[in-house]
């Protein structure tokens, strides 16, 4: 996990440099397009779309824009049809990654991200080459600052969180993909704000990388998650996080 959870969170402050250029704003367009387009423009009905909003929200999208995505999704306004992809593929080292996409052209898509994994040492693989290392599951990490680790370990598990774990830096909360609101909410009910919660696909067992792998791994991790049909990158790659840290920059 400890590759995932430092992932995870170099992500989210990386996000917000992001929404300085824009590139956030488009992947979150997509995703509310999408959510609305497969579970209904009601975020009270579609969990997804919920969290979508949310993530919106927090990169300070206008709530005018908010709503026409939402039509768009429904149908009541036209625009541009997407479709979901998932790609599978393995990094330097052997590592495996799944990426998942929201585009309008499968071809384009398919042939640049191709490309991406070949020029950073990685190749992109079959349908269910790798997907079956990973189990879909809530994921939530908070700063230990948020609270003491007692506190937060008894609210999660009360609200049904499958697992804990904890490090000199967070905490980590997973849950049922179902539960993750209810966990979520009940955490901040109690002052402990989530710095991540998200629906992911985390990895059963991990590979260690280190050294020339490690920055390959994490170079090809950065030029997928800058694609601007991805909308999220997943792999099972391990390394030490003073490592990851420095690499990341």
């Amino acid at each position: 996990m400890s590759g995932h959870s430092k992932w995870a969170n170099i992500k989210h402050t990386k996000a917000k440099k992001d929404a300085e250029r824009g590139n956030l704003f488009s992947k979150l367009a997509r995703e509310i397009i999408v959510a609305a387009r497969q579970g209904g423009g009601n975020p009270e009905a579609n969990s997804r779309l919920r969290l979508a909003i949310e993530r919106a929200r927090e990169a300070n999208m206008p709530a005018d824009n908010i709503a026409r995505l939402i039509k768009r999704g429904t149908g009541e306004l036209e625009g541009v049809t997407y479709e979901e992809l998932t790609y599978e593929g393995y990094g330097p080292g052997g590592v495996a990654i799944m990426v998942e996409a929201v585009t309008d052209n499968r071809n384009r898509t398919t042939g640049e991200l191709r490309y991406i994994f070949s020029k950073h040492g990685g190749s992109l693989g079959e349908t269910g080459c790798v997907n079956w290392m990973f189990r879909r599951r809530g994921y939530i990490s908070l700063d230990r600052r948020a609270g003491d680790e007692d506190t937060v370990l008894g609210v999660a598990l009360e609200a049904g969180a499958e697992d804990f774990q904890s490090d000199e830096e967070s905490y980590e909360v997973i849950t049922a993909p179902e539960d993750l609101e209810r966990v979520k909410a009940a955490l901040e009910e109690k002052g402990l704000r989530a710095e991540v919660a998200e629906v992911t696909m985390i990895p059963q067992s991990t590979v260690r990388v280190a050294g020339k792998e490690a920055e390959q791994v994490l170079r090809l991790m950065d030029a997928l998650s800058d694609h601007d049909d991805v909308q999220r990158v997943f792999s099972n790659f391990d390394m030490a996080a003073d490592e990851m840290r420095r690499l990341a920059g």
